[in-house]
C-alpha cells in the first residue's frame, strides 16, 4: 500500500488541500485512494508515534491503525492519504532545540516503522521565511519574537537544513515540496500528485486557490476560456493564469502584512533571495521533487 503524508508546513495552505481532498474522496474511492477525515487520524496517530519513539512496534500495530483510520475495507485500499500540519511540532514548539522542527525525522522514523513494509512518501508545502515567520511568531502564544525562534537567526533559516535532514534519516522516503507562494498556479498539480492520479484529470477544486487572488472577472473570464478551449492541457492552462492574474489580480488578497519590530525592508528582501536560492538547492536534492509553475 502506497501511503501518503502531508505535514503542512504550518501556515502555507492551512488545511485547504485535505478539504479539497476530501470534495473528490467519493469519486476516487473505487480507485483504491482513501482519504480519511482528520479526526480518524491525526490524535490517534500522534500518540501511537509519541508511545513508540523509542521502541519496536509490535507486529499487529499497522493493522490496529488501519482499522481505526480506514472507513473502507483493507483490501480495498492501494493509496492512503494522511494530512496533519502539527506533525512534526505544534506552531509554538517549531524552533524549540534551536532548529526547525528538531523531532521531524524521528517522527517519521518512527511513522515508518508503523506502516513498515508500506511505500511512504512525504509532501510538504514551503514558506519564503520573510512572510513564514512573521506569521509562525503571530500564530503562537509567545510575545517575544527572540523566544519563538530559540536561537536560530531568521538570516540563516533554510529549508533544506531540515529536508536534508529528513532524507538523511529517512533515505528510502521520497519527499515532494511545492512553494506556498505558487500554489495558486499549480494547486491542481498538487492535488493530482497527492491522489497519484494524471495530471491532465479532471478534479472538483483544482482553481480554488486561484479563485482567491484574483477577480470576480478574471475568474469568470478565466472559466470562459476553459470552456471554450477544452482541450488545452496544464501548461497551457498555467501561462493563461498568468496572463489572467498580471490583469486581474486582487492586491489586497495578494499583498501580506510584514509586522516584526527591527525589520527592514533589505532584510526582507535578503530573506526572499535566499529563498529563492534555496529553492534551487532543494530541487537538486537526491530523492526530492520540487513542483513548480
Amino acid at each position: 500500500m502506497q501511503v501518503i503524508l502531508h505535514t503542512g508546513a504550518h501556515f502555507t495552505d492551512e488545511d485547504r488541500i485535505l478539504k479539497c481532498l476530501l470534495r473528490n474522496a467519493d469519486d476516487w474511492r473505487s480507485e483504491g485512494i482513501s482519504i480519511p477525515g482528520p479526526s480518524r487520524y491525526r490524535n490517534l496517530l500522534s500518540d501511537a508515534i509519541n508511545r513508540l519513539a523509542n521502541e519496536t512496534p509490535a507486529d499487529d500495530v499497522r493493522e490496529i491503525m488501519l482499522d481505526a483510520i480506514l472507513e473502507e475495507d483493507l483490501e480495498n485500499v492501494d493509496r492512503l492519504i494522511l494530512s496533519n500540519e502539527n506533525f512534526f511540532s505544534v506552531p509554538k514548539l517549531m524552533f524549540a532545540g534551536g532548529r526547525a522542527y528538531r523531532k521531524a525525522e524521528t517522527r517519521l522514523q518512527t511513522f515508518a516503522k508503523i506502516f513498515k513494509g508500506d511505500e511512504i512518501e512525504l509532501f510538504m508545502g514551503l514558506r519564503d521565511p520573510a512572510s513564514f515567520l512573521p506569521a509562525a511568531y503571530q500564530g503562537t502564544p509567545h510575545t517575544n519574537f527572540l523566544d519563538f525562534m530559540a536561537g536560530v537567526d531568521p538570516q540563516q533559516f533554510r529549508w533544506s537544513d531540515l529536508i536534508r535532514r529528513i532524507r538523511a534519516d529517512v533515505p528510502e522516503m521520497p519527499v515532494t515540496v511545492w512553494c506556498n507562494e505558487d500554489t495558486p498556479i499549480i494547486w491542481g498539480e498538487v492535488l493530482r500528485s497527492l491522489a497519484g492520479i494524471e495530471l491532465n484529470r479532471k478534479i472538483t477544486g483544482a482553481f480554488d486557490m486561484f479563485s482567491l487572488i484574483v477577480s470576480k472577472e478574471g475568474m469568470k473570464r478565466f472559466r470562459g476560456f476553459l470552456k471554450e478551449n477544452p482541450t488545452i492541457n496544464e501548461m497551457q492552462k498555467r501561462r493563461v493564469m498568468m496572463a489572467i492574474l498580471d490583469k486581474y489580480a486582487d492586491d489586497e488578497a495578494i499583498e501580506e502584512e510584514l509586522d516584526l519590530p527591527g525589520w527592514t525592508e533589505e532584510m526582507v528582501d535578503q530573506l526572499t533571495a535566499a529563498y529563492d536560492a534555496d529553492i534551487d538547492v532543494i530541487a537538486d536534492i537526491p530523492g526530492v521533487t520540487l513542483i513548480s509553475p
